[in-house]
């Protein structure tokens, strides 16, 4: 009886050491922090700030933190909220103190594929345009030196940015880390991608594939301007929105009269969630778009010879709408993984 006992403690203990060193197997992968979808490049993350999760971890805490601006009241994600695609909703977003600010904040999906940043182009990187909002008084109104007097006070700064860059909080750690998050801000998993890129039979409807069809012919042009994977050429544009603008667009950055009134070429992704539109957030919805463009409007020296009028009919007009409506991407504004933790 004996031998009996110590022979079933023995297979005991070897039954639970076994049990101890297997691995248990996670019931659920995570998300890769980057997807990219059928049809989309791969982007491109410059030497010296190559996607890691130490980074993008990093970026995304301070994309999300008020300590961004002069009293700590606002962040990035005040005025680029996720599920808007990270836009707005208003026709200027308030920054500190409440002071407006000067033009309509774009939409941050798919900005990692964008050559050049801000509405006159001056900017020629990601990592450089995390400056503008900083410096801007109508929006931080702060220096970036400053911010890295803060984060060196929280330990846990220091920490994740030893652990994401090798240093202590700096400018290049700002600047990169937020870059790095905002890279992977990729969307197209829309019902016209999903159409167009994956075959899937059923994802437009009748309206859609007509507006579709419509949006790519001669007779709009739209795709001209807003064409490729990302709806949007980067050109620099005048549309005819006004005979005379107080924003003065390109011509701000080059001084060149050719470029007044010219502004880069917006993408049309998810344009159903970032209303108001144009540069100055002026028309309201996609219908005021659609009959902005159908007018042909307004004379400006520097009007592209693309706006025309276009003598759509209601039933056109309706069915651009609802193509522009297949271009949200619900999987992306609905990720919690870009959502505030």
């Amino acid at each position: 009886m004996k031998q009996l006992y110590f022979l079933a403690l023995g297979l005991a203990i070897i039954l639970v050491a076994c049990r101890k060193e297997s691995p248990e197997v996670p019931s659920e992968q995570p998300e890769p922090l980057l997807v990219v979808p059928p049809g989309f490049p791969d982007p491109v993350f410059p030497d010296g700030n190559e996607l890691t999760p130490a980074r993008w971890v990093l970026g995304k805490k301070l994309f999300y933190d008020p300590v961004m601006s002069n009293d700590s009241t606002i962040s990035c994600a005040s005025c680029h909220h996720a599920a808007k695609a990270f836009s707005d909703t208003l026709a200027f977003s308030p920054g500190v103190a409440g002071r407006p600010g000067t033009r309509n904040a774009p939409t941050l999906a798919n900005i990692g594929y964008h050559p050049y940043f801000t509405r006159e182009g001056g900017v020629p990187t990601l990592e450089m345009q995390i400056l503008v909002p900083i410096q801007e008084h109508n929006e931080f109104d702060f220096n970036i030196l400053l911010i890295v007097e803060r984060l060196l006070r929280d330990t846990s700064y220091v920490r994740m940015s030893r652990e994401a860059y090798g240093r202590d909080p700096d400018a290049f750690v700002i600047t990169r880390s937020i870059a790095c998050f905002e890279r992977t801000l990729v969307s197209g998993n829309s019902r016209y991608d999903r159409h167009f890129f994956q075959g899937e039979s059923g994802a437009l409807t009748a309206a859609e594939k007509r507006g579709m069809e419509l949006f790519f012919s001669e007779k709009t042009d739209c795709s001209r301007c807003h064409g490729g994977f990302n709806f949007t050429n980067y050109a620099f544009e005048n549309n005819g929105l006004y005979t005379d603008y107080t924003d003065p667009g390109r011509f701000r950055l080059t001084e060149l009269e050719s470029d007044r009134a010219r502004f880069k070429v917006p993408t049309l992704r998810n344009a159903a969630l970032t209303a108001p539109y144009m540069h100055d957030g002026s028309l309201p919805t996609l219908e005021a778009v659609i009959e902005h463009y159908d007018s042909g409007g307004r004379a400006h020296p520097n009007k592209s010879a693309l706006i025309r009028p276009l003598a759509l009919s209601a039933a056109e007009k309706a069915d651009l709408v609802a193509f522009l409506n297949s271009l949200t991407d619900e999987a992306f504004v609905s990720n919690p993984k870009f959502r505030q933790n």
